[in-house]
């Protein structure tokens, strides 16, 4: 097997709180986490000429050390004294600077990817432990499915598939910083926290108004501010039906739960019209893994 076609799959935070900051500059958190069907897609093919190349479809996308593709091959060809090339083909679907992932989750592709063509026999811990490296979310993205993030992400707990719903996604056109929000982020001063364990429990029970009431991200209490318009999209949603809506990480990304398909479908087609969103997605929560 020289070629492998690889779906990387986008993420959303269905609660996220921040503890603290740590002594290395990163922060603890709790978060849940949760794989949706949004994805990038990747063709990877070993050559006999050394070196990495990488090739997307969008111009403004490193293709050097600077992309997280391009160093998650790095870290596994120098770990592995891999000798042999590899060309990348990398087709973005999931919005950069989203709080969704997507460059994770490209990463993660690459590991799971390299150990196949490469016979390595590395185990998903392994590769968990590889792709912290690169990035928090790396780990996650390689788990996939329903999860609880500890530590600064890559502690990760397995949980009951969250019950199906129907997840409407909306970008506004604004990128924002994840170092900007975390650097603004004043834990300390945090008037409430989300109840992470409450929700998980409502979570497993089905209980989707229960799920609603504790869904929270702290992190919008920077991010908002900053960009009101994040603010405006979730009144949007929850004025057409959606049983809660929130941020993604650190945003700018909304968004909303729904169990009434034609209410999603009906608030996707208004904010395609809107000019308050720039990508505006209804996928589904999607528990498949590697």
């Amino acid at each position: 097997m020289r070629e492998l076609r690889l779906r990387a799959l986008a993420k959303i935070n269905l609660a996220l709180d921040v503890l603290g900051k740590r002594e290395d500059g990163y922060h603890d958190v709790r978060m849940v986490m949760q794989t949706l069907n949004i994805f990038d897609k990747l063709n990877i093919k070993v050559t006999k000429e050394p070196g990495i190349r990488i090739v997307t479809n969008l111009s403004y996308l490193p293709v050097n050390e600077n992309n997280l593709v391009y160093k998650a091959a790095k870290l596994l060809v120098d770990e592995f004294e891999i000798k042999e090339g590899l060309d990348i083909d990398l087709y973005k679907y999931i919005p950069v600077a989203a709080g969704m992932a997507g460059g994770s989750s490209d990463a993660a592709a690459v590991i799971f990817a390299i150990n196949k063509l490469f016979h390595l026999g590395l185990t998903l811990d392994r590769m968990m432990e590889l792709g912290v490296k690169i990035g928090a979310d790396v780990p996650y993205c390689l788990m996939r499915g329903t999860a609880l993030a500890e530590g600064i992400g890559e502690r990760l707990t397995r949980l009951p598939a969250c019950p199906q719903c129907f997840v409407l996604i909306a970008k506004p056109p604004v990128n924002v910083s994840t170092k900007f929000v975390y650097g603004n982020l004043k834990v300390d001063e945090l008037s409430s926290h989300p109840d992470v364990d409450g929700f998980i429990e409502a979570m497993a029970a089905g209980d989707f108004n229960g799920m609603a009431n504790l869904m929270g991200n702290v992190l919008e209490s920077v991010t908002i501010p900053a960009y009101p318009i994040i603010d405006q999209i979730k009144q949007f949603m929850m004025e057409r039906g959606a049983v809660g809506a929130m941020m993604s990480g650190s945003g700018p990304t909304v968004f909303g739960l729904y169990t009434d398909l034609t209410a999603a479908k009906q608030t996707f087609y208004e904010l395609k019209k809107s000019h308050m969103a720039a990508v505006v997605y209804l996928s589904d929560v999607y528990n498949v893994t590697y």
